[in-house]
């Protein structure tokens, strides 16, 4: 009998590790052309079940493939390492507000551009979170009557020195500033033709090309604007019959993709001319899509609610922030 249950046992052993396996979930993969990224299920979970709070900000990545993802708690920048763990917080100062941020080289080093939309200011900080100087609103230019008309939601750092603001949330201009923070000019302004803007939610300085441009993620026109770095508009990017873009809000090159954030519900892969690879994550729930108010409860892997920021790691890896209450923060995995 003894020697039947040591038979015994082996089998029961294999059969319950089976059974272990067949109740893990599938994994959910999107393909995307060449490429195919998978969903990293509970990735970025915070210690003792606390929430990042409302994440309405955006994403940026380091050399060292370090995460930095801006919310509106007194936590205001979390710091991840690629696997998700938390290595340190910071910005009690600049809770409420912290929108745009972008990675910018100076003497060597790398620094964080800061777009403020309850400060009303563009900020430059070191990646430990300590504020070098601080730049109000853009006075010079004659569109303003109060600082508090200026609300930027972007910036982005210039070929050879100085960036562009984008006061998303504010009038709809862009403005230009050179190396030594000094204002040169402005474009844009609000409205829907070629050059105009309603809500330029996030911008970038794409460099891939022969010439480097402007990207404009002119969120409630529903299209991305190409520019010249002098403000002068080349094309929009924009098929409304087909559903290319829904409320672009930011967007970031990674070889030749650019991945936009699609606040209603899904994030886009655009190719280097600007065309559909693909739609990835998109929320299957309409009443989901663009919505603050969705709780954790009703979220679901694979499905995105209000892509606000994405960006990518070294290895081709996306990281997606929702804009939701309790804050949510994705990983796609680039496994081929």
């Amino acid at each position: 009998m003894k020697h039947a249950a040591q038979l015994l046992f082996p089998f029961l052993f294999v059969l319950g590790a089976l059974s272990l396996v067949s109740q893990q979930p599938a994994p959910i993969r999107f393909r995307a052309d060449t490429h195919t990224y998978e969903w990293v299920r509970g990735w970025g979970a915070l210690p003792n079940g606390k929430s990042l709070g409302n994440t309405h900000g955006c994403i940026v990545v380091d050399r060292e493939d370090r995460i930095y993802l801006a919310t509106d708690s007194e936590d205001a920048v979390v710091v991840f390492d690629r696997d998700g763990r938390v290595l340190r917080t910071w910005g009690k100062d600049l809770a409420g507000g912290l929108h745009g941020m972008a990675l910018v080289e100076e003497a060597g080093e790398q620094r964080l551009l800061l777009a403020h939309i309850g400060r009303h200011q563009v900020l430059g900080a070191t990646l430990a979170g300590e504020i070098l100087w601080t730049l109000d609103y853009p006075k010079e230019s004659g569109l303003y009557e109060k600082p508090e008309q200026y609300l930027p939601t972007s910036v982005a750092p210039l070929p050879g020195g100085g960036f562009l603001v984008a006061d998303g949330y504010g009038t709809s201009w862009i403005h230009r500033y050179d190396g030594e923070r000094r204002y040169v000019s402005s474009f844009g302004g609000p409205g829907s033709e070629l050059g105009q803007l309603r809500t330029p939610h996030g911008i970038w300085v794409d460099t891939r090309g022969s010439a480097p441009v402007l990207l404009v993620a002119d969120r409630e026109n529903n299209r991305v604007q190409v520019f010249d770095l002098a403000g002068t508009p080349l094309r929009e990017v924009k098929d409304v019959a087909h559903d290319l873009l829904r409320r672009p809000c930011h967007m970031h090159p990674f070889g030749d993709e650019l991945v936009v954030a699609d606040l209603a519900g899904r994030v886009t892969l655009l190719d280097s001319a600007l065309g559909l690879v693909a739609h990835l994550g998109d929320n299957p729930d309409p009443g989901k899509r663009a919505r603050n108010d969705v709780l954790p409860a009703e979220w679901r892997d694979g499905e995105f609610i209000s892509p606000h920021c994405a960006n990518w790691d070294s290895q081709g890896n996306l990281y997606v922030t929702d804009w939701v209450s309790s804050g949510r923060l994705t990983k796609l995995a680039r496994i081929e």
